[in-house]
Order: C-alpha cells, then sequence, then structure tokens
C-alpha cells in the first residue's frame, strides 16, 4: 500500500510541474534574419546585426538580463528598447533605424523592428530562451580572420574590454 502511496505522489507530482518551454532563437549573420520558434507560433524576422569594422558573437547562449527600456552608456545614450542582454554588453533589441533592417549596420548588437522585439522580449520573459548566432555578415571576412590582427592592439573580438 505504501508503495501505492508513494508512485501516486510521483506522478502526482510531475504532473502539477509547469512545462519548462523555451524559446528557440536562432539569428544567421549571412542573411540577416531571425528564426524564432515559441509556444507561440513561428516567426522569421529581418534584423542587423554588427557592420564592417564591428563584431557580433557568435555561439550559443542564454539570456542574461533583461531590460524593457534601456539606453547604451557607450553609444549616445542611444535607445534599446526591449533589450535581451546576452553577452557581455550585446543585446538583441528593438531599433528605430528599421530602414536598415536585412543588412549589417550595429555596432554589435542585433537590432529588431520595435514591435517584433516587444513581442520576441514577451516569449523571453514567459518561457526562457537559447540564443544560437552563427555565419559570416555578408561582404565581410570571417570573424578568426576579424579577430587575427596580426598582434596589433584595438583590433579584436574582445578589444572593447582591453583584450
Amino acid at each position: 500500500m505504501r508503495q501505492i502511496l508513494c508512485g501516486s505522489a510521483l506522478v502526482a507530482a510531475l504532473a502539477a510541474a509547469p512545462a519548462q518551454a523555451a524559446v528557440d532563437i536562432n539569428i544567421d549573420l549571412a542573411t540577416q534574419h531571425m528564426h524564432v520558434q515559441s509556444t507561440s507560433g513561428s516567426y522569421d524576422w529581418p534584423v542587423s546585426t554588427a557592420r564592417a569594422g564591428y563584431v557580433t558573437p557568435t555561439g550559443t547562449f542564454s539570456p542574461q538580463r533583461l531590460a524593457p527600456v534601456y539606453y547604451s552608456k557607450k553609444y549616445d545614450n542611444a535607445p534599446m528598447p526591449h533589450a535581451i542582454f546576452f553577452y557581455y554588453g550585446f543585446a538583441i533589441h528593438g531599433s528605430y533605424e528599421t530602414r536598415h533592417l536585412g543588412h549589417p549596420a550595429s555596432h554589435g548588437c542585433v537590432r529588431l523592428a520595435p514591435a517584433n522585439a516587444a513581442k520576441l522580449y514577451a516569449m523571453v520573459q514567459n518561457e526562457g530562451a537559447t540564443i544560437t548566432i552563427s555565419g559570416t555578415p555578408p561582404g565581410q571576412a570571417p570573424y578568426a580572420a576579424v579577430a587575427d590582427n596580426g598582434g596589433k592592439p584595438g583590433g579584436g573580438f574582445l578589444s572593447f574590454l582591453g583584450f
């Protein structure tokens, strides 16, 4: 009888646990597009990532911090609505420079149209996320080549941090 009660308690506990769904965000630097898969649907949006001379980090990341309203401390208080920070100061955020979406234009962040940023922000806030960034921006050298600056200071991927 005790085994039945323990087994029933375990089944009840597992059934009561909320599902841990996560938003899957895939950013392709080559096409300057983001694909989002969520419990609320599937979305494809144009983005702007790092322009020549800057780098958007590649890899797989988790959101580190969310900010509904944020202003860049590094770039003249530029507005970054619905910012999802994923690596040091790099974020996915809304941008009012929508005419550049679909083309590299940022200092390294991933820019979205404001309405899309708000929708993504809400999904990530409710479900969590995995962010994957891959590819090479059009017309730019692969990042390994960008980071190799012949030993000269100031040209590497993390040069803004003094590395």
